[in-house]
């Protein structure tokens, strides 16, 4: 019964900040790119508040 409700809870979360700057670096397509999103992400990208 609780498994149940722990995947669906899973399915429900929001990724985290980390999980979201590795999946934006995983994306990169050769190293200059994967470079440029490293500069993106240190200047506060994913971590700005609106």
């Amino acid at each position: 019964m609780f498994g149940s409700i722990r995947k669906f809870a899973r399915a429900l979360s929001v990724p985290s900040v980390q999980d979201r700057e590795m999946a934006y670096l995983n994306g990169a397509y050769d190293r200059v790119d994967l470079e440029y999103r490293q500069r993106e992400i240190d200047s506060g990208l994913f971590r700005r508040t609106r």
